[in-house]
């Protein structure tokens, strides 16, 4: 031992080198007096991966494991203290750690014990440069597995979807597909059925049908991102498999019907004569039953309708988002204690998806706004709706929104991304916007598209389209990213609602119409894997509203901002007054992404009146509507101050509009236009008495994009009487469902002022 260490500082003098070798001969030190030395992989720290695994857990706690020499691995808990728990946790992309935990607190672990007597300051980059006795070199069993638990704030710039991963044996099964033999099969999309075929590291090959149940073809289609299974006529698949020649790579499996991969149902592996392995059977056929929005029979989606209790908000696809449930005509949030992959299937199986990719938790899908209806749900995997499965309802104490739950569910393959790209940015997350067209002789070829009323709502599909994220701006010049040959306009007058799978869905001219048909005013995207989404406190609107009849002497820079009704222009200035409809609105940012302006500060405009800069020409519209819908009085908000009023607790204000500042609310703190303060109003002057709806749109012109804009509306029910107002029912545009929405837009109106 003392020779070996001597040899070692002499080469590492001499070469400055590191002799592994000799590390590899040292026996292991008596473990009561361990002498823990500084030990750095020759591959770098930037080999190393780190995970959380265990049950039950949340996003910012778990065992902790590495990934080293293609392996998972655990670290055991001696001399593991705080410092090596902060160093982990910014591995991990989070900010510090507030705690550890030992004796396997979240389960043991499988395979290697990578480190042992790891002893860190709390100020390295990598815990690969902490002591320790070396890796692999460990006398621990899994009972010892080290945890930690993270602060949940991210390191900035860190993007990490939080999963719960299943804890599965991928490396014999690789990957699964459905083969389709159809003619006609295999030129649709989605493919609902085929030949059940596994890939591993020799390729492709068949599973022996054996033995083989409806639980194993319901988790096959789960993976293919379909809800249910059905029958399949096998008479044509025999005779198919009669003239093919077959390699059974599984002889047997036994799924329970709730697993999410094949991968972890029993599977009995063939290691002989792969061909000759399944006697009086055949290849594994499966069928599958497509979700609503995946059936290409107008009659099946009908009959296939979405379910009117759960629903998916914030996510950039389809398939992902935080979950909501509806309970007493009011939506409402998941929290996520004992959330698994269990239940998110549930989840996803009931909307018409496959089973779940992931379990997420911490919000990782943005915070709700509103009830947190359900706490601690159990599923066991079969149920047709996450109301059957066990839970507790929820109690103020118990969880906040930061704990929201979220899925993402396996959806259909459909090939979208093959029709579109962008190309000339300087990442592939941004550049000019290409489609594939095909030709009257059935050759492709690429074109642009005009930009033209190219925006934000169509930048949406493409980004989604692509498995791009959120989008973050619709340009409608790209002369910047003038790097392709492609130069001739193919599509023009694109109008997108924002929520189609594929551009192709969104409409457009049936000829191409372009003023501007030069390839510079092509359109173009940047997208963004995280998004901002705005929502307005309904519950202060519905506090502070009032009426307030201002002198005209003090409105002359309200005038000035056209933040009056078109009538005040013939008043007898300065004489007189303005009837306001006054109020405060606090808007929050419950995104995962800041809301910043779209316009940089060089072109923010100075309003001397007021002594402030607009960032924003629009940044709300208030409107006063008849029971029919019809505008009566209307007002608008212009950004002259977005900026952080205040936080929620452990959040930090980034933006001041103060000296010049920046501009922008940031994630979990919000923005105060108090009532008492220019332009917070609708000018009423002409209103007469009535019953009325009181209308607030936040970002109306889309001109920053959110995950989410279906909750940028609040709407409140409202009596004028010519003196006084009341206002109630304040709720944000899809707090409500369906019915509760009707009956609020068919209110016949107050009577009284006695509001029930």
């Amino acid at each position: 031992m003392e020779l070996c260490q001597w040899w070692l500082h002499i080469f590492v003098f001499l070469l400055n080198a590191w002799i592994p070798s000799c590390f590899a001969q040292t026996p292991p030190p008596v473990r009561s007096s361990p002498t823990p030395t500084p030990r750095q992989m020759a591959e770098g720290p930037e080999t190393l991966k780190f995970r959380l695994s265990g049950f039950p857990r949340k996003h910012n706690e778990g065992r902790i494991e590495v990934f080293y020499k293609d392996e998972w691995g655990t670290i055991c808990d001696d001399d593991f203290s705080l410092a090596n728990a902060h160093v982990l946790c910014r591995q991990l992309g989070f900010v510090s750690a507030t705690g550890w935990t030992h004796s396997a607190k979240y389960g043991k672990g499988t395979g290697k014990i990578w480190l042992d007597n790891v002893q860190c300051s709390g100020s390295e980059r990598s815990v690969s440069v902490c002591k320790s006795r070396g890796w692999g070199n460990s006398d621990c069993t899994h009972d010892e597995d080290a945890g930690v638990i993270c602060k949940d704030e991210r390191l900035p710039g860190y993007v990490d979807s939080n999963v719960i991963e299943v804890q599965v044996d991928e490396n014999k099964v690789e990957e699964v597909r459905l083969r389709p033999v159809f003619t006609i099969a295999t030129k649709r999309m989605p493919v609902t059925e085929g030949v059940v075929e596994i890939k591993n590291k020799d390729g492709w090959a068949q599973i022996c049908d054996n033995g083989w149940t409806p639980k194993n073809s319901r988790v096959v289609c789960g993976m293919m991102g379909f809800p249910h299974e059905k029958k399949v006529n096998k008479n044509f698949y025999k005779l198919y498999a009669e003239r093919q020649k077959n390699h059974f790579l599984v002889h047997s499996v036994a799924c329970l019907g709730t697993e999410v991969h094949l991968a972890a149902c029993p599977l009995e592996f063939n290691y002989g004569n792969a061909t000759e392995s399944c006697p009086g059977g055949m290849p594994a056929v499966v069928s599958c039953v497509p979700g609503p929005l995946y059936t290409q029979s107008a009659t099946m989606r009908k009959k296939l309708k979405m379910p009117s209790a759960i629903r998916l908000k914030g996510g950039a696809k389809y398939g992902e988002g935080r979950v909501e449930v509806l309970k007493g005509s009011e939506w409402g949030t998941v929290c996520d204690d004992r959330w698994n992959l269990l239940s998110a299937s549930v989840v996803c199986r009931e909307l018409g998806f496959g089973s779940a990719k992931e379990a997420l938790t911490g919000a990782r899908m943005g915070q709700g706004f509103g009830p947190i209806h359900m706490n601690e749900v159990q599923c066991t995997g079969h149920e047709r709706s996450l109301l059957n499965c066990h839970y507790k309802n929820i109690t103020a104490e118990d969880c906040k929104h930061t704990e929201d739950a979220s899925v993402r569910c396996n959806v259909p393959y459909m090939g979208y991304e093959k029709t579109v790209r962008i190309s000339g940015g300087r990442s592939r997350y941004e550049g000019r916007v290409e489609v594939l067209q095909t030709e009257a002789n059935g050759t492709l070829r690429w074109g642009l598209i005009c930009g033209e009323g190219w925006g934000t709502e169509a930048a949406m599909v493409v980004c989604r389209q692509l498995g791009l994220g959120y989008a973050n701006h619709g340009l409608q010049e790209t002369w910047y990213w003038d790097s392709s040959n492609v130069t001739e306009m193919v599509m023009s007058g694109v109008k997108c609602t924002g929520d189609e799978m594929s551009l192709s869905q969104c409409q457009h001219h049936r000829m191409v119409n372009c003023q501007k048909a030069n390839a510079r005013f092509s359109a173009g995207v940047i997208c963004s894997e995280t998004a901002s989404d705005l929502v307005l406190n309904a519950p202060l609107v519905q506090q502070t509203t009032y009426i307030e009849d201002r002198p005209l002497h003090m409105l002359y820079c309200a005038a000035e901002e056209d933040c009056l009704s078109r009538s005040a222009a013939k008043a007898n200035w300065p004489y007189g007054h303005r009837r306001l409809l006054r109020f405060s609105s606090q808007i929050h940012n419950i995104g995962r992404a800041d809301f910043r302006p779209k316009a940089g500060r060089h072109s923010w405009v100075w309003h001397a009146c007021h002594g402030h800069y607009h960032s924003m020409d629009i940044f709300t519209h208030y409107d006063l509507m008849s029971a029919n819908g019809t505008k009566v009085a209307e007002g608008h908000k212009a950004s002259f101050c977005l900026e952080d009023t205040d936080c929620e607790e452990g959040v930090s204000k980034r933006y001041e509009c103060a000296n010049f500042g920046e501009q922008g609310i940031t994630v979990g703190c919000w923005d105060l236009y108090r009532h008492d303060i220019d332009c917070q109003w609708i000018d009423i002057t002409d209103v007469k008495p009535g019953n009325y709806i009181l209308q607030v749109v936040i970002n109306p012109n889309y001109e920053v994009a959110e995950s989410d804009f279906t909750n940028n509306a609040m709407k409140c029910n409202c009596k004028y009487d010519g003196h006084r107002i009341w206002v109630h029912n304040c709720h944000i545009g899809d707090a409500f469902s369906e019915e509760a929405e009707k009956k609020f837009e068919k209110y016949p109106g107050q009577l009284n002022n006695q509001i029930s």
